[in-house]
């Protein structure tokens, strides 16, 4: 307050002239404006400070919300190949568990096309013994699908028959 005093009284050059030269006709100044003028310029300034600490904040939040989110995105990654694994992990024991055997059915493409061929049998007749329709036979046969634990015992069992069995179970359905 005191340097707005100070200012106030430099300035005013003017009104000392009017009191030293009565006759002389010189404006006096506005206190009001060179008040409201000090005013707005010292809350620019307090302003202008506030601003660039709301602004540092702004910035370091934001970077903040960007690091959680990536690593929201590879916490959800992680969750999502740990679900598959266990659930790959479960669907494995289920089916030992079920037979109570601890053996593993192995397939191969090319086996089961050959063993088609071996009991001359068209794909849809394969299908029949197994439980699949003709199609489902095809794929397994190109490769392009794997049968399912049920559907490995059941060419297991196919497998093990002879070859009047084949022809008894075809005559049955």
């Amino acid at each position: 307050m005191i340097e707005i005093v100070k200012q106030i009284l430099t300035q005013e050059l003017p009104i000392r002239q009017c009191l030293m030269h009565p006759g002389h006709n010189t404006a006096m100044p506005d206190i009001t404006s060179i008040l409201k003028a000090e005013i707005s310029r010292v809350a620019r300034k307090e302003v202008r400070a506030e601003i660039e600490t709301l602004k540092k904040a702004s910035t370091s939040y934001r970077s903040a919300i960007a690091d959680l989110r990536r690593q929201v995105v590879t916490l959800e990654k992680e969750l999502r190949r740990v679900s598959k694994g266990a659930a790959r992990q479960a669907a494995e024991e289920t089916p030992s568990d079920a037979n109570g055997s601890d053996t593993k059915r192995r397939f191969s493409a090319t086996r089961l096309a050959a063993h088609r061929a071996k009991l001359g049998l068209s794909a849809a007749s394969y299908g029949v013994l197994v439980g699949v329709s003709g199609q489902t036979i095809y794929h397994w046969e190109q490769g392009k699908a794997r049968p399912r634990a049920a559907q490995l015992e059941s060419l297991a069992t196919v497998r093990n028959l002879g070859a009047r069995d084949i022809t008894e179970r075809l005559a049955a359905q």
